[in-house]
């Protein structure tokens, strides 16, 4: 059997109001988007850089963070490509008026994150592993590395 990589994970977002939710991507958080609103399902394709997501029109029921909802977790969180683009991230939204829920800080887990909130409540997590030894502690992948 042949080996199969994964190579993305395209998140779905619900939101109450489609279009405020993919202006508020585009214009706050720089990304493109393919929009399908003549659909039965109306959804929207966001992207910016290697990252994808997926907003679709909620036909009833209230959109909730999952820390709202469950009282814990992010509900998206993303990987920039260096330890620096963490603050840089940081330093682009904050200047787009972004709600920060919390400033960029080191991790008793290993990384270094910072947390967004957007227009729907949801809260992002923004951040990357600086301490391999410290986050894969308790792992089971080979060295300590992502394989």
């Amino acid at each position: 059997m042949k080996n199969v990589k994964l190579t993305n994970v395209c998140p779905i977002l619900v939101s109450e109001d489609i279009v405020k939710t993919v202006s508020f991507y585009v214009e706050k958080l720089g990304f493109k988007y393919a929009e399908h609103y003549d659909k039965i399902d109306n959804f929207a394709t966001l992207y910016r850089d290697s990252i994808e997501l997926v907003v679709v029109q909620a036909k009833f029921g209230k959109v909730e963070s999952n820390a709202k909802r469950y009282g814990a977790g992010y509900d998206i969180y993303i990987d920039p490509d260096t330890i620096e683009g963490v603050d840089e991230l940081y330093q682009e939204f904050l200047s787009k008026g972004v709600r920060v829920i919390e400033e960029p800080r080191k991790t008793d887990y290993g990384s270094y994150e910072f947390v967004v909130e957007d227009i729907d409540g949801r809260l992002i997590g923004i951040g990357l592993i600086f301490n391999n030894k410290v986050y894969f502690e308790n792992s089971n992948f080979i060295e300590n590395k992502r394989v």
